[in-house]
């Protein structure tokens, strides 16, 4: 009499996740549950700042967070996607653009924020992508699309309001301004192992982008 043995736990969990994929839209994933989506990217950037985006796994994304890993396959397909998005969701919640009628107070505003946003839990985090960016052409392409460029984005419009103002000249630097200013950022975070504080930023406006501005 043949004997047949019963499905292991964990070959019930892989039958659950496979048709958890395969009945899963196609594209990118929609959340089901949006209570779910804050805790899960949350627990994404904390586990990309503790080993870095190659190290990182939905496996052990679900661990942190408590969940299944079809609960993160429902709304994410890969890695790629739930870093990238959860790098946008961050930048949005935190980083408002101003408008409080005056360039200078605006570049100050958005700095402050900007810097606070860096050092804060997701400082580690982005360092960790930054540093995997020369081996990962396709996270690359999605981390500048989706967040160095938007901020790029506001920084411009914020010059750009300032001229329309008459505040600074017309033919103002403003590409200049804007790489100079990442680069202080990203230098200040990474590299000198120095606060990236209120002091510093407010140093970077008031000595460096005003002055090219106002020229």
């Amino acid at each position: 009499m043949a004997v047949v043995n019963a499905p292991t736990s964990s070959a019930r969990e892989e039958e659950t996740l496979a048709s958890a994929e395969q009945t899963r839209p196609a594209g990118r994933g929609r959340p089901r549950d949006a209570s779910r989506d804050a805790a899960l990217r949350q627990a994404a950037m904390e586990v990309l700042s503790q080993v870095g985006y190659r190290a990182l796994t939905m496996d052990a994304v679900a661990a942190h967070a408590r969940a299944g890993k079809a609960t993160i396959y429902r709304r994410w397909d890969s890695k790629l996607d739930l870093v990238i998005d959860t790098c946008t969701q961050l930048v949005q919640r935190n980083i408002p653009e101003p408008d409080r009628g005056s360039i200078e107070a605006d570049l100050g505003d958005f700095l402050r924020s900007f810097a606070s946003f860096l050092t804060g839990p997701v400082g580690k985090a982005a360092q960790a992508l930054v540093g995997e960016l020369p081996h990962e052409p396709e996270l690359a392409a999605a981390f500048r699309e989706s967040f160095l460029l938007p901020q790029r984005d506001v920084l411009r419009r914020l010059i750009e309001r300032g001229v329309q103002r008459g505040e600074i000249r017309a033919d103002a630097p403003v590409d200049t301004v804007v790489e100079i200013t990442g680069a202080c950022l990203i230098y200040r975070l990474m590299l000198t192992d120095e606060p990236l504080d209120t002091g510093f930023v407010d140093r970077l406006v008031n000595e460096a982008l005003m002055p090219l501005l106002h020229g």
